[in-house]
């Protein structure tokens, strides 16, 4: 945290990860910045909309700064090597071919990642015969150990990835669907995690369209759970592929959430009498079970007869799709 004060005198509060302080000290800054007694700038590595108060939000003007593309990578990495004051230039380097575009994508729009490795990779490889330090993509590997992972289950890139997840396999881009799994798997995500969104997606998006398709999840979510990763990971992959493969429909889906709705915002009436409960003879003399017509009884056991309340008789609320699987 650093205090300045701006040439008309007011107090200019810098809070380097501001998501850090808790609610009360979040709330603690609102009246000074109600007042504007201080001019408060949060610096933040989190989504602000999630890990700061919404007032505090509301108040302020939100800067997002992007990852940078690959050719600005570039371009930082070789001013390194040259800059002799802040960077490499002092040291007698060869720079294999390609080792710049390398850490640039091993980098994944993070510039440091690329700096800490060379520099790294600079420091530990010792001079040849001739006093010159040789980088070559093995060297820089030795450093970096692992290509910096684009997926953090902690912060904006869980959500967003998840989401591209959900919505590949609800495409039917399989392609889409393993890119975004591998991403999962490589980020530490929880294998149950990904396997109750494939579940989710199973009966959501794919439905009556292909009911095997639920039935192959859920068994993949069992089998993850028994078997563990890294095996895991081929068992996500088959369900996961197999769900984005499916013919899609999302009936189910839409009749049930608008049951829902007429249930908790309309009069939907009571129960039809002949249709209800009768554990006690004494009952059906109130009328309850009377008239009930038993479709075993019936010729392809099915009678026509009314099951909704009178108030939404005339309800549709599934509306089959012409490829539903029944």
């Amino acid at each position: 945290m650093n205090i300045f004060t701006n040439p008309k005198g007011k107090v200019v509060l810098f809070i380097d990860e501001i998501h850090r302080f808790n609610k009360l000290q979040q709330d603690a800054l609102l009246p000074y910045v109600e007042k504007g007694s201080i001019i408060l700038i949060g610096a933040t590595t989190e989504n602000p909309y999630f890990e700061v108060n919404k007032a505090l939000v509301s108040r302020s003007t939100v800067f997002k700064f992007n990852e940078l593309k690959k050719e600005d990578i570039k371009n930082i990495i070789e001013y390194a090597i040259k800059n002799k004051e802040r960077g490499l230039g002092n040291y007698n380097l060869n720079i294999e071919e390609g080792v710049v575009d390398f850490l640039a994508n091993i980098a994944s729009g993070d510039v440091r990642t690329a700096l800490n490795s060379l520099e790294l990779a600079v420091l530990t490889t010792d001079m040849d015969e001739n006093g010159v330090i040789n980088i070559t993509k093995d060297v820089i590997r030795n450093s970096v150990q692992s290509k910096k992972s684009v997926y953090d289950k902690m912060d904006d890139a869980h959500y967003d990835t998840i989401s591209a997840f959900i919505k590949s396999m609800r495409g039917s881009d399989a392609q889409a669907t393993v890119h975004y799994l591998a991403r999962m798997i490589e980020g530490g995500e929880d294998p149950m995690f990904i396997a109750r969104r494939i579940v989710i997606c199973a009966a959501e998006d794919v439905g009556l369209a292909n009911p095997k398709a639920l039935v192959i999840a859920n068994a993949a979510m069992q089998a993850v759970h028994q078997i563990g990763m890294p095996e895991s990971r081929i068992i996500l992959s088959e369900a996961a592929i197999y769900v984005a493969k499916s013919r899609k429909s999302n009936s189910a889906y839409l009749a049930i959430d608008e049951a829902i709705s007429d249930v908790k915002n309309i009069d939907v009436g009571v129960v039809p009498m002949h249709i209800r409960n009768a554990p006690v003879e004494e009952m059906k003399k109130d009328g309850y079970h009377v008239g009930y017509k038993y479709p075993h009884d019936y010729e392809g056991g099915y009678v026509d007869q009314e099951y909704l309340p009178v108030e939404i008789k005339d309800k549709k609320y599934y509306t089959p799709k012409d490829w539903e699987v029944m």
